[in-house]
Order: C-alpha cells, then sequence, then structure tokens
C-alpha cells in the first residue's frame, strides 16, 4: 500500500514491508472469530491489569471466548509471558505459545549449544507456581532450540517425529516432547487463513486507506464463508468432488451479487425444484451454456431475451418454442 495514513506500519521482517497490522483470533480451520486493527497504541483491557502490548490485545480479543469451556488459546513468541498465561488461566482459558528467554526471568536453561552436545531431541523441562497457578516451560533443541510455556501440557509422555540425517542420508526418529507435538497440531489457524487469502485476492489498487481495507474484510468473509460452506457440506456427507472449490465459491457469490436483485413480495406456493434436476440432466449429456444460479433465475426481476449473432437453444431443460416478449 503506498497511500498516505497514520495507520501505516514499517515491519522489515515481513515480505511486505509497507501496510497495515491486523490482529486476528482463528481457530484451527482458519474460521476468523474476531480480529482488531492496530492504531498504534494498545491499552489493556478493563478491569485487567497492564500487561504490555502485545499481551493486552490477547486478552482483548480472547473475550470472546466462552470462560470455563475448556478451550485452548495458542500464539507465538511475541504475545506469550508468563503473566499472560497466569491471567488466561484465571479467567478459565488454558494457553500455550512459544516465549523469548528474556520473558522468564529465573528460569535457568541450557543454551543451544550445550543441548547440541547431548544431541538432537534432547529437552529440558522447568516448573513454577505464580499466583497458584502451575506453569510449565520445555525447551527442546531440534535444529536449533525451541522453548514453549504452558499452563495446561508437559514433556510428558515423548513422542517421535522423522527428521533427515545428513551425515547417515537416512530419514531417522527424533525424540519429542508431548507439548511441542500439541503446539504443532493446533497452531496455524491464522497461517492458513492468509495463505487461503492469497488465493483470488481483490485487487483493485487505490490510495484510499478505507477501500483497501473493505478489499481485505470482503476476502476475510468470503473465505470465513467457504469454510463454513465446506463445514456443513461434510457435516451433510457431500462428497469432496461435489462441494465447491475457494475460486467456484466466489464466483457464485459474485454471479448472485451482481445479477440478483429480489422483491421483497412474496409468491404463492414453493419454487419448483425439478427445474435443477432437469439442468443436471442436460449437463451430463454433453456441453451445455452456462446456466444462471437458481436464486438468480427467481428473483423476480424480468429477464429480457438477448439479441445474439448465433442462434442458440433455450437453456430451460424441455422448451422447444420460441421466446416470446408480452
Amino acid at each position: 500500500f503506498k497511500g498516505r495514513s497514520s495507520l501505516k506500519q514499517y515491519l522489515p521482517s515481513k515480505p511486505h514491508k509497507w501496510g497495515y497490522k491486523i490482529f486476528v483470533l482463528c481457530d484451527i480451520h482458519g474460521m476468523v472469530h474476531d480480529f482488531s486493527i492496530y492504531t498504534g497504541q494498545i491499552l489493556p483491557v478493563p478491569g485487567s491489569p497492564d500487561l504490555g502490548a502485545s499481551s493486552n490485545i490477547v486478552l482483548q480479543l480472547s473475550q470472546t471466548i466462552p470462560v470455563d469451556k475448556t478451550y485452548l488459546l495458542f500464539f507465538d513468541n511475541w504475545f506469550t509471558s508468563v503473566k499472560l498465561l497466569v491471567e488466561l488461566h484465571h479467567r478459565g482459558i488454558s494457553a500455550m505459545g512459544t516465549i523469548r528467554a528474556n520473558r522468564i526471568p529465573g528460569c535457568r536453561l541450557p543454551s543451544d549449544s550445550e543441548m547440541k552436545k547431548n544431541g538432537r531431541g534432547s529437552h529440558e523441562e522447568r516448573q513454577a507456581t505464580f499466583q497458584d497457578v502451575d506453569v510449565r516451560v520445555v525447551k527442546w533443541y531440534d535444529s536449533r532450540g525451541v522453548t514453549i510455556a504452558s499452563t495446561f501440557g508437559s514433556a510428558e509422555p515423548l513422542g517421535h517425529c522423522k527428521r533427515y540425517d545428513r551425515k547417515r542420508k537416512e530419514t531417522c526418529d527424533v525424540p519429542q516432547p508431548a507439548v511441542v507435538k500439541t503446539y504443532n497440531s493446533f497452531m496455524g489457524g491464522v497461517d492458513l487463513l492468509d495463505g487461503l487469502m492469497a488465493y483470488y485476492r481483490i485487487f483493485l489498487k487505490s490510495k484510499k486507506f478505507y477501500l483497501r481495507f473493505f478489499f481485505h474484510f470482503v476476502d476475510m468473509a468470503l473465505v470465513s464463508s467457504w469454510l463454513m460452506y465446506r463445514r456443513d457440506c461434510d457435516a451433510l456427507a457431500v462428497p469432496k468432488k461435489e462441494q465447491l472449490d475457494l475460486l467456484m465459491f466466489k464466483a457464485s457469490v459474485a454471479s448472485c451479487l451482481c445479477e440478483q436483485n429480489k422483491d421483497l413480495s412474496r409468491k404463492r406456493g414453493r419454487p419448483s425444484l425439478s427445474v435443477d434436476a432437469e439442468i443436471e440432466k442436460k449437463k451430463k449429456r454433453g456441453p451445455v451454456a452456462t446456466t444462471p444460479h437458481r436464486d438468480v433465475r427467481q428473483d423476480s426481476v424480468g429477464h429480457w431475451p438477448e439479441v445474439a449473432q448465433k442462434r442458440q437453444r433455450c437453456k430451460m431443460p424441455g422448451c422447444t418454442g420460441q421466446p416470446v416478449s408480452f
């Protein structure tokens, strides 16, 4: 984004250095539950302690989560702190996240060079109690050290993961703490959302910052709607090959929004579904012209014949007559 705005941020570690920062609360499937636009200052949540900007935004978004419902919250090392884990536990929310070494004072963990001597897959675990809340910190050495803090997980039971050994030139099993496996299994909903939004994004250049926000949130709403559509199809046992992919889902929504103009007056009787069945049979017989969506065909708007150079058959299955205008 090259327009001028006081909300624009410079993030040197991101692929796109300049842009807007939006914090999003997602589930494991990438569905959005809440979000907040960064405006330059993150104030503490009323009734909660001031834990700093990175922890305040987690407390703000976590208000959407029902308390005492055994929900688990995961975040990365920019957000994680011991005080945040304790505050979330007091709210009835168990949490886990990677944590930086300077945010766990008094917790002595071996360095990466020391753990490297013990071999790949070695780990160390520490436990302490803060305000009657047990917090565990586990450091695991893979290709480098990874430190995870949690109020519900621990290193036991140990599992294994597959890693490629360059010296032996083969794949081997590496010991992996349970807390690391849990974190990798449930973390990544926001990344999944970003990946889906990158497909078929609404790309309209504008120097008006509110238009860029609008297009971004339209993409976010479409992706969330498609995820809900896929969830409902799976619940109804609809085969995967009959479900719309993201591109066709967006195209269907765009077609209906462009062509539909519903009348508020209600019609008597039930709309017939026999036309849809005949259209599906017609598709199986060979190539056919594109048929408008059922919501568009039944929107109570007069669809006038279009004059074309080539003669075509009527799209209405079973129709053999000529179109007549009244």
